[in-house]
């Protein structure tokens, strides 16, 4: 399991040049109009993960599978979206399918690139999609109560329970709160999902600086990174215009580049870290002489669910998990060695897989 992010900006912040960058695809056209990208674009990438190369190296793997991540670049939004401006309705369908929204903020100066608004402002252009997607939940839960209103008087429990919560939600959003600020109880977590509100999504901020800013930020980016933090969100500061030069190079010649620009890694690995943080996600491994691969789980995730990302007869018949941590089996050479100096433990049904496992299933057919 990967998962899914939606790019989303006002028109002309470099939504599109970031995609084709990190996709290393030019399937979204970049240019210099709004509305340039029509329909959504979806890329996959690799997700960069140094351990699973060095555990191939010392399993002798013939082949290695990272785990993939899915990009959706999707259509500018502008102020009355939630009325069906622009490309609004089509905006808002598409950012209900994501896992999380990246919002790419315009954080550089440039008299060529025009802004739809006239100005160079994150923060403000963070409040309009902001708002924009707060509007259309307030529009979404008065139409959804409306037609609650008939189960709710007959009693029927999953009404009165869906009910509670978007009248919960409206009482945030009518504050000028996004409804991922609501406390929800354990037993409401199935049924708050179910709502897809667009306000519930993770949110990171991408701060897209030129490529003299790009190693330290500037007085935008700093505005941002005040404001996610004053939110408990997340932020990372990315050079488009680099990441898009970069995707062009092989790995020597992209790590010569980023240490002449001052930078220890791409922006992809920086997005792609920060994301997962975002999510709450992280990676366990499957390691033999045939492959070596990675796979991502959701942080706190049981052995059998854990097996259920490979195929589900794996959870399903789910006996054992035969575990060595990821350090021991590097540093000890080896499955075999690991096995010989009592590392490699039998794990069952309760066991919370770890970052960095690598593991093998037992089950039954």
């Amino acid at each position: 399991m990967g998962f899914k992010m939606g790019i989303v900006g006002l028109p002309n912040v470099g939504k599109s040049t970031l995609f084709n960058a990190l996709t290393r695809t030019a399937a979204a056209q970049a240019a210099n109009f709004p509305f340039c990208t029509i329909e959504p674009n979806v890329g996959e990438v690799a997700v960069p993960d140094a351990r699973l190369d060095k555990l191939a190296e010392i399993a002798g793997s013939k082949q290695i599978i990272p785990t993939r991540m899915t990009f959706v670049d999707i259509a500018g939004l502008v102020k009355g979206a939630s009325k069906g401006e622009g490309l609004g309705n089509q905006f808002l369908a598409n950012i209900r399918e994501v896992d999380a929204i990246a919002h790419v903020l315009r954080c550089f100066e440039d008299g060529d690139v025009t802004h739809v608004e006239g100005r160079v402002d994150p923060v403000a252009d963070a409040e309009t999609i902001e708002t924009e997607l707060m509007l259309a939940d307030i529009e979404s839960i008065e139409k959804r109560l409306q037609g609650l209103v008939r189960k709710v008087r007959g009693g029927d429990k999953d009404a009165v329970q869906q009910e509670r919560l978007l009248k919960q939600a409206l009482e945030v959003l009518e504050q000028g709160k996004p409804a991922r600020v609501v406390p929800v109880d354990e037993d409401d977590v199935r049924a708050w999902k179910l709502l897809q509100l667009l306000t519930t999504k993770p949110v990171l901020y991408v701060c897209n600086v030129s490529e003299s800013d790009a190693a330290t930020g500037n007085a935008h980016s700093a505005r941002v990174a005040e404001m996610a933090a004053a939110e408990g969100n997340a932020h990372v500061v990315i050079s488009a215009q680099i990441e898009e030069e970069i995707s062009q190079l092989d790995l020597d010649e992209a790590q010569m580049f980023l240490e002449e620009m001052g930078l220890t890694e791409a922006g992809l690995d920086r997005l792609i870290r920060a994301g997962y943080e975002l999510l709450h996600l992280e990676t366990y491994f499957t390691v033999g002489p045939k492959e070596a691969r990675a796979w991502t789980i959701r942080t706190g995730t049981r052995a059998p669910q854990a097996a259920g990302v490979i195929h589900g007869d794996f959870e399903k018949g789910f006996i054992r998990a035969e575990t060595i941590a990821y350090d021991a089996f590097v540093s000890l050479g080896g499955e075999q060695a690991a096995k010989e100096a009592g590392k490699m433990r039998a794990e069952g049904k309760t066991y919370v897989v770890q970052d960095g496992d690598v593991l093998h299933f037992l089950f039954n057919t």
